[in-house]
């Protein structure tokens, strides 16, 4: 039985920075699944299935970080890139599944270290 490739999802309001990142994480060859929001993301049905989450701080609605305190909310710990083009530096005391905070613009190498960090720790459960 063939074994699931990561599922990354990303939720991004900036349709073209959604996109832009679902292909790259596609060619890379990972599942992705895209949203234009925090609600749309957690009414998806394989939230469960997410190895990665990629998600803009500032979105109509709800944030990525109130996305994040959500799911931990629910229990849920998926590790998380949080990525913003409005950097404040105050990320701290998020938690451990905050793996990675990268201002736009950013390159796909720091994305990607990002995204490996990410899967490394939820195949262990750790990083340390």
């Amino acid at each position: 039985m063939p074994t699931k490739k990561p599922l990354i999802a990303i939720v991004d309001d900036d349709q073209s920075m959604r996109e832009a990142t679902r292909g790259l994480m596609r060619s890379l060859g990972f599942d992705v699944e895209a949203f234009s929001s925090a609600d749309d993301f957690l009414k998806f049905t394989d939230l469960r299935r997410t190895n990665c989450l990629v998600t803009d701080i500032h979105m109509p609605g709800m944030s990525g970080l109130d996305l994040h305190r959500q799911l931990v909310a629910l229990g849920e710990s998926i590790p998380t890139v949080l990525i913003t083009a409005f950097p404040n530096g105050n990320v701290r005391g998020l938690g451990r599944d905050v793996v990675g905070y990268l201002e736009k613009p950013f390159s796909e190498q720091d994305l990607l270290n990002c995204v490996r960090s990410a899967l490394a720790r939820g195949s262990n459960g750790k990083t340390d």
